[in-house]
């Protein structure tokens, strides 16, 4: 009989750390946790992801703020006692750490504090191994504190503990994406690391391309939705932004193009006009900018629902890239499901998500600490996503 080991996420999201390990037929989710929040501006639990975590983990998650959720209250909802655990999973919120927002590395965001609130749940419930992964400026931001004062805690209740930034192109996402990975493990195991699966192996670099993970899906307009897939749907676009979209070459294209294509300068809004006068085109050169076809895509943050918040338009159809393309470059399998009734707060169920492709590696990972048996990389790939053994080299 097959072992199953349970885990427990916290922050759960959309469920993309969660479905990678459940696709492992070792583990198991035994209970998640998330206050689903959106935009600051919005009322509570707005963010919906908790319905598209169910849909595709068949698990009910708990809608609880883990700022004020107490490690006995989760205690007592599971009916686990320390040291019981395997794996507790917790990727607290990035975006007080990361570099998109402008004020991020200068202001401590209170948000921050849930990385060292982690330490309590470990304290608690004392699993075998905790899993976290955030923003690069986690490990190495003006704030990275936090993460030092987890390892404090963390080591002083017997953990070994490891934190690194890594390109998660290099463990097959057609994406660049750097992001914190942090391992806490129980001494009586040997600490393994992604690095260390994947030694003595690379993708092949045209596995990592637009072109190789979303060339193959329908062509659609702006608007349309795909008969076969209803993840496969591009919002629609108004007639300027699409003339403007129309006026940027294709294949890796951007708004500064415009003042090079003839008769297309009349596209220029008033912030790229400014841009423009000041010889200064500014920390985000890639608004309205399509993605290249043989390169990894740009990152996938959050507000990745609209051209102007990013190089998210399609190399060469006139439209934002759909919610299944974009869900795709972030390591999800094809049959993943999102569920909201608002389309922008699907896309943010994708670009707020740990890559399933990384996250089902990250599962094999534990199994080897749990069981010490090595797994073969070949079968450590998440099937229906982009990358499979063959990509290899």
């Amino acid at each position: 009989m097959t072992v199953r080991w349970p885990f427990v996420d916290l922050f759960s999201g959309a469920g993309g750390m969660s479905y990678g390990f459940a696709q492992h037929p070792d583990f198991a989710p035994l209970f998640a946790v998330d206050a689903q929040h959106g935009k600051p501006s919005a009322r509570p639990g707005s963010l919906d992801c908790n319905a598209t975590y169910r849909a595709n983990l068949g698990l009910t998650v708990h809608g609880a703020d883990l700022s004020v959720y107490s490690p006995a209250q989760l205690l007592a909802d599971t009916g686990l006692r320390p040291g019981e655990l395997p794996v507790l999973i917790s990727c607290a919120p990035c975006t007080g750490f990361s570099r998109a927002l402008r004020h991020s590395h200068l202001r401590d965001d209170a948000r921050n504090s849930l990385v060292g609130r982690t330490g309590l749940f470990v304290e608690a419930l004392r699993p075998a191994i905790l899993v976290m992964e955030n923003a690069r400026e986690l490990v190495q931001g003006n704030f990275s504190h936090h993460c030092e004062s987890l390892r404090s805690h963390l080591e002083s209740l017997g953990y070994q503990f490891h934190a690194a930034v890594h390109t998660l192109s290099d463990f097959g996402l057609p994406q660049v994406r750097e992001r914190a990975l942090v391992l806490a493990v129980r001494r009586d195991l040997t600490l393994r690391t992604l690095p260390e699966l994947w030694s003595g192996h690379k993708p092949r670099p045209s596995s990592l391309t637009v072109r190789h993970a979303i060339a193959e899906l329908p062509v659609l307009q702006a608007g349309e939705t795909a008969a076969t897939d209803s993840e496969h749907v591009s919002p629609a676009l108004g007639p300027t932004t699409l003339q403007r979209l129309q006026a940027i070459p294709q294949d890796g294209g951007s708004w500064s193009d415009l003042l090079t294509v003839p008769g297309a300068e009349q596209w220029l809004i008033p912030s790229m006009r400014q841009r423009v006068a000041a010889g200064d085109f500014g920390g985000h050169p890639d608004v309205y900018g399509r993605l290249w076809w043989d390169r990894p895509s740009v990152t996938i943050k959050r507000e990745c629902a609209h051209v102007g918040n990013g190089r998210y338009a399609h190399p060469a159809q006139d439209r934002l890239c759909t919610l299944r393309e974009l869900a795709i470059l972030n390591g999800f399998p094809r049959n993943y499901v999102f569920c909201s009734g608002s389309l922008a707060n699907r896309y943010r169920h994708v670009g707020d998500a740990v890559p399933p492709l990384v996250s089902h590696q990250l599962a094999h990972v534990c199994q080897w600490m749990l069981s010490g048996l090595r797994p073969d990389l070949d079968a450590c790939f998440l099937p229906a996503t982009s990358f499979t053994a063959g990509d290899l080299r």
